[in-house]
């Protein structure tokens, strides 16, 4: 079982639509997967047509509920969506932080340490899914934690602009701690995320991205992939001569997922 976190520290960069069409292609290629949405804003639960009042998230994390009692099928529309479930969000994950603390000997107990959580839950699902797909917060909290120290790869959307660029940095020391001590297989790629090619400036941050690190081919600021979501339609069920079309089928070759 494969384990795929969309990260960044950063908001607005397109996690979640990166998310989504990540799950979806992996369904639509006839694999299991599993959605794991640790963001308290739950978009990407919503986008799959799940909505909750009160997640259980942090109560199957510290082992109070099974695997079972949290999860729910995809809601969408489509054959592929039978592959798709659902471990869904709300705003009650914003506890999440205070309820760990108040279960710190438990934890202790039988996970460790309370980054391990995740990594210890999504053991015992390896016989039921084939991929697993986790949106995080915008933020370098317990959700990211637990999630590099659970994930197989890491994949960065990141806008080829400066403020975008900088605050990689941060997120990518976070990443070589967790790859020096607790996944030592942890690997990551950046996606140059809604990316306007016609600005010279997005070229020139593009290519020094390009330099410093590992980046995939990148997703374009097209009104296509807005429709996507607002349409709750992924971007493979589209005319395959449009842009957005392309460039996922560009981005999927890249990261050699099957």
């Amino acid at each position: 079982m494969k384990i795929i976190t969309i990260a960044n520290n950063k908001g607005g960069v397109g996690k979640t639509m990166n998310a989504y069409q990540l799950t979806c292609h992996l369904a639509n290629q006839g694999h299991r997967v599993l959605v794991v949405d640790l963001d308290s804003q739950a978009n990407l639960s919503s986008t799959f047509g799940v909505q909750i009042t009160r997640t259980l998230i942090p109560e199957w994390l510290i082992g109070d509920i099974g695997i079972d009692e949290v999860v729910v099928d995809s809601q969408g529309e489509g054959d592929f969506h039978k592959n798709v479930s659902i471990i869904p969000s709300s705003r009650h994950l914003a506890n999440l932080a205070k309820l760990l603390i108040l279960s710190e000997q438990e934890i202790r107990r039988t996970a460790g340490r309370k980054e391990r959580l995740l990594k210890k839950r999504l053991s015992e699902c390896t016989d039921f899914f084939d991929y697993v797909v986790i949106d995080t917060p915008p933020m370098l909290g317990d959700e990211l934690i637990m999630a590099l120290v659970a994930s197989t790869k890491i994949l960065i959307p990141t806008q080829a602009q400066d403020y975008s660029i900088d605050g990689l940095e941060e997120l990518m020391d976070t990443f070589e701690i967790i790859k020096e001590t607790e996944n030592p297989t942890l690997e990551f790629a950046i996606i140059p995320s809604m990316v306007n090619k016609r600005r010279k400036i997005e070229q020139q941050r593009m290519q020094e991205l390009a330099q410093s690190f590992q980046i995939t081919p990148p997703i374009r600021n097209l009104v296509q992939m807005q429709e996507s979501i607002s349409n709750k339609t992924p971007v493979f069920m589209m005319n395959k001569k449009t842009e957005g079309y392309k460039d996922y089928q560009a981005l999927w070759t890249s990261l050699d997922l099957n």
